[in-house]
C-alpha cells in the first residue's frame, strides 16, 4: 500500500523538481563580474518602492516595466537574465524569470541572495 502510495506521487515530486530546477542560481560574484562585462541584464521585482531606494545597478522595474518587458531585454535569446527579489527566503523571482522564459530566453537564472545578500555583501547599488 506504502509503495503504491509512492508511486503515485512521485510524477508529482519529480514535476516539482523540474520546475525549482528551470531557474538556476547565479552568486553574488558571479552576477557582479557580468554585471562588469555588461553580460547580464537583471530584473528586480521588488516592487517600485523598493526599486527607487536601493537595486543592482542597471536593474529593470519588474512591477513598473513588465508590459514592455520583450523591448527591455536583449535581442540575443541566450544572454543573461537574472532576476531577484528581497532575499533567500523570498519567491517573487519566478514571475520576473517566468515571463522571460515565455519570450523565449533560455539562459535565465535567479540571484537567490536577493537585495538583501548584495547589500549585505557590499556591492554596488542604484537610487532613483
Amino acid at each position: 500500500m506504502i509503495k503504491k502510495l509512492l508511486l503515485s506521487l512521485a510524477p508529482f515530486a519529480l514535476a516539482f523538481a523540474v520546475q525549482a530546477g528551470d531557474y538556476p542560481e547565479i552568486s553574488i560574484s558571479d552576477l557582479d563580474k557580468a554585471i562588469a562585462a555588461k553580460k547580464a541584464t537583471v530584473i528586480d521585482v521588488n516592487g517600485t518602492a523598493s526599486w527607487k531606494q536601493a537595486r543592482i545597478p542597471g536593474a529593470i522595474n519588474f512591477e513598473a516595466d513588465k508590459d514592455k518587458l520583450a523591448k527591455l531585454l536583449p535581442k540575443d535569446k541566450d544572454a543573461l537574465i537574472v532576476a531577484y527579489c528581497g532575499g533567500p527566503q523570498c519567491g517573487a523571482y519566478q514571475a520576473a524569470a517566468k515571463a522571460a522564459k515565455e519570450l523565449g530566453y533560455t539562459n535565465v537564472k535567479h540571484l537567490k541572495a536577493g537585495i538583501s545578500g548584495w547589500k549585505a555583501a557590499e556591492r554596488k547599488t542604484e537610487k532613483s
